[in-house]
């Protein structure tokens, strides 16, 4: 693709940490806050783009934490971000690959690039990247609550709300019970699992008892690094297995989808290392009829804004898990905050992630500033 050089003058780490409205609790761990970066990469002209890092305070969902992040974005990332001008967002992959894994710091970095990128084309991010649709539909994920009541309490919000997909957390011993119940109380709600690799093979016979309730799938049951026993999983299971903690590449998908070990995949821009790869990803998927769908990673604005832009392309066929900013927070740190509107998002119209950043909320939950040249 043409496009004029990028050429970057400096590039800002701002530090936030932001209470969540209520703590969300899944099988590997429960969150009150969030602590995370938010990038700023400006260029030679003084236009802004922002992405924003989303590892987890330890390493529950991958081996990177928001600590390992910083470190790898400040002494690595960033050097070779500035080192030279940027002739495309998709070339940052090729520039990173000097650094083996670490995809969520350099999905950070590389978010902030893709907002600069379209900002300077004067177009959405979602046009930028390829996006087709107008709007998306929204979906909801449901942490572990502490009683069966209260499940039902939230979940009976959400559909009020319009929200058009519901995600349940589960774990042995918090499952088939569970989403019996839930099934009986919402007979017509599109519904999914997310086990986030809380089972093994020795529980086949568990899981093979959610079936009964129309699950559109079971999300990760297995191995958070695992491939092959999924495959053995998928055979066996009429429930379709959707893959997220063991799709890290556009290799890993290859992999999985020749052996037959999901029929659904997660995509996810952190866990992908950046939106360039979750194109390739979607794009292969598109070619095997392999439905993919966005995951959520308890985004602020700007994270949540480019999740938007990634499902508006073509082949995510499910309800993703990007709510409403006030699903999570009592403030975004985006202007106008996310919302949604009988179960749907409207896709932005303005340049880049189509939000503007609220300085002032952003500099309530910031706690250190580090500019690099």
């Amino acid at each position: 693709m043409e496009s004029t050089p990028i050429y970057l003058e400096k590039v800002i780490l701002h530090r936030l940490v932001m209470e969540l409205k209520t703590p969300f609790q899944t099988s590997f761990g429960t969150f009150t806050d969030k602590d995370f970066y938010i990038i700023e990469a400006v260029d030679n002209h003084g236009s802004r783009g922002f992405g924003e890092s989303v590892a987890f305070p330890a390493p529950w969902y991958t081996e990177e934490t928001g600590h390992t992040n910083h470190y790898v974005m400040t002494d690595f990332l960033i050097p070779l971000l500035l080192e030279k001008p940027i002739n495309h967002p998709d070339d940052i992959s090729e520039r990173f690959s000097v650094v083996r894994r670490n995809n969520m710091a350099k999905a950070a970095v590389e978010g902030a690039v893709w907002d600069l990128y379209a900002k300077r084309k004067n177009i959405p991010l979602s046009k930028a990247i390829g996006g087709k649709k107008t709007k998306i539909d929204a979906g909801v994920s449901v942490g572990i609550q502490p009683t069966l009541d209260k499940l039902l309490a939230v979940i009976d919000n959400y559909v009020a709300d319009g929200y058009k997909r519901i995600k349940l957390k589960i774990k042995p011993g918090s499952d088939v019970d569970i989403v019996r119940e839930v099934r009986k109380h919402f007979p017509n709600i599109q519904m999914m699992a997310d086990a986030n690799s809380a089972y093994t093979l020795n529980d086949i016979d568990t899981l093979k008892q959610l079936a009964e309730f129309g699950l559109t799938m079971i999300e990760q049951p297995l191995g958070y690094n695992d491939i092959y026993e999924h495959s053995i999983l998928q055979h066996q299971l009429q429930t379709p297995v959707c893959l997220d903690e063991s799709i890290n590449s556009l290799a890993d998908a290859k992999a999985a989808v020749e052996l037959g070990s999901c029929r659904v995949i997660n995509l996810k821009i952190g866990r992908v290392g950046g939106i360039s790869e979750a194109k390739r990803i979607h794009d292969y998927c598109r070619q095997k009829n392999i439905p993919v769908w966005c995951g959520g990673m308890l985004e602020a604005g700007v994270g949540r804004a480019h999740n938007i832009a990634l499902a508006s392309l073509p082949h995510f066929m499910f309800p993703g898990d990007i709510s409403a900013s006030g699903r999570y927070w009592h403030q975004d740190i985006i202007k106008p905050e996310v919302t949604v509107q009988n179960g749907e998002i409207n896709l932005p119209e303005q340049p880049g992630i189509g939000y503007s950043i609220d300085w002032e909320a952003l500099e309530a939950h910031r706690i250190s500033k580090q500019v690099f040249t």
